[in-house]
């Protein structure tokens, strides 16, 4: 069983981004892998802010990226790039802090303009920071990803099908067995 990062750099509470990296939590978990959620907006704004290294949740969020197999981190992109707020929290983690570890990066926006994001924005970061293996992304327009007001995620179905098997491989990457369940929706 691998233990999987789950990070969410979106600073809004009722976000789509997380709402659907909490949905393939679900299948991650499912698939026999430890799965911690890191919402990097609960992180105190001062330590982040403030570069504050020694901040006992930087710390915090530094062993839980250390104690990690696997990274999924996904970011709402604005302005054809991930999140400041996730920018800040990479910023204060070890120039290594992904060696050896595979990671599955997504993104969520409103407009397919900002569809290579992941490709130009993130990955080169995740890449200098060392991850052994970073899986082909995926974006996630926001029209395809519902907010249910019970906390419930609904993604389009094609969505939800490219997503699963995504999920899959990455579960794979980690030595995973593949997923028995429908793709997720």
């Amino acid at each position: 069983m691998a233990v999987v990062l789950s990070v969410s750099g979106s600073p809004s509470a009722t976000s789509r981004t997380a709402g659907l990296l909490r949905h393939l939590d679900a299948r991650i978990a499912a698939q026999g892998h430890e799965v911690v959620p890191l919402d990097v907006r609960t992180l105190p704004a001062q330590a982040l802010l403030g570069a504050d290294f020694g901040h006992p949740a930087i710390v915090r969020a530094t062993e839980l990226f250390a104690r990690a197999d696997g990274v999924v981190v996904g970011t709402p992109v604005y302005k054809a790039a991930y999140s400041g707020l996730l920018k800040t929290l990479l910023d204060l983690l070890p120039q290594y802090a992904l060696s050896g570890k595979t990671v599955l990066p997504l993104a969520t926006g409103g407009s397919t303009a900002h569809v290579l994001a992941i490709d130009y924005a993130l990955r080169p970061v995740l890449s200098s920071m060392g991850a052994a293996h970073i899986l082909p992304g995926w974006f996630t327009l926001d029209q395809e990803i519902t907010l249910g007001e019970s906390g419930a995620v609904t993604v389009a179905p094609a969505t939800a099908r490219m997503l699963g098997e995504l999920v899959d491989r990455f579960s794979a990457a980690l030595g995973g067995r593949p997923a028995l369940l429908p793709a997720a929706s």
